[in-house]
């Protein structure tokens, strides 16, 4: 019994539609991922203009920033990882409340936002943003 040699065929893989899935497997990737857009601060600002509102004080809470990094609610000296649970107690006993913030000129840019970021913890939505006072 002879057993016949199979010849060996040349195997190649067909590379005339390799860009086509190449292009395939990129527009899947660009629709399925999802990409995170949250970047810098999500505030909603005011339209312009002079227009002065009477706000009375039980209903504005001030918070100062100072140059050390110290953070004085009302006058007192708070931690900064305490201020979104005041806030949010004091939101929760005055639904008007507004918070007023205010820094020092030589207050850190990383302070200013570990502060504002204590207010979107406490799911503060009126804040007011005062201008430091110029020397």
């Amino acid at each position: 019994m002879l057993l016949n040699k199979r010849k060996e065929k040349n195997v190649e893989i067909p590379s005339a539609s390799l860009s086509d899935i190449v292009f395939l497997l990129l527009i899947f990737f660009l629709v399925t991922t999802s990409i995170d857009t949250e970047k810098g601060l999500d505030l909603v600002l005011p339209p312009p203009g002079e227009v002065e509102i009477k706000i009375p004080k039980k209903n504005i809470t001030n918070l100062l920033v100072n140059a050390a990094g110290q953070v004085l609610l009302d006058g007192e000296q708070v931690q900064m990882n305490e201020v979104a649970r005041i806030i949010k107690d004091k939101i929760f006993e005055n639904d008007l409340l507004i918070v007023s913030l205010k820094t020092d000129n030589e207050t850190k840019y990383s302070d200013y936002v570990k502060v504002l970021d204590q207010l979107k913890k406490a799911e503060a939505k009126r804040i007011s943003i005062a201008e430091p006072e110029k020397d």
